[in-house]
């Protein structure tokens, strides 16, 4: 089912700030789709799914050539929920320390890292039942 991302129910809200991991799909230069499971956030403001990462990962690799559309997947039994949108790597402090700040809220305090990176993804379109 089609859901509006601009005007998300309380319920779907309250599923995206559950504990729970998700598979995160991006494309590799191929083309052929590279899937992780991944913590990742929710801005309802925004309507931007985080997933913080390191630069030289395979999916920031991917997110970083740019062009590129990204999906993360959430599952609970029967609720599901997939968030797509064009994706952005981002490395510069700030969105890294807001990527940190969102994923501490919901997971626990990540471990520092020199090379942090988030993936930010613009979400236009969501899949589900939640």
């Amino acid at each position: 089912m089609a859901l509006d991302p601009s005007n998300l129910s309380d319920a779907v809200i309250g599923f995206l700030t559950e504990r729970h991991l998700a598979t995160l799909t991006t494309l590799r230069s191929d083309g052929s789709p590279h899937v992780v499971a991944v913590g990742f956030t929710w801005d309802d403001d925004t309507r931007v799914a985080r997933i913080i990462t390191w630069a030289a990962s395979q999916k920031a690799v991917n997110v970083a050539r740019g062009g590129t559309r990204a999906v993360v997947c959430q599952v609970d039994g029967g609720r599901w929920l997939a968030l797509e949108g064009p994706a952005r790597l981002a490395t510069d402090p700030e969105s890294c320390r807001e990527g940190v700040r969102h994923y501490s809220a919901r997971y626990s305090e990540p471990a520092h890292r020199e090379d942090r990176a988030v993936i930010e993804i613009a979400v236009d379109r969501v899949l589900g039942r939640a």
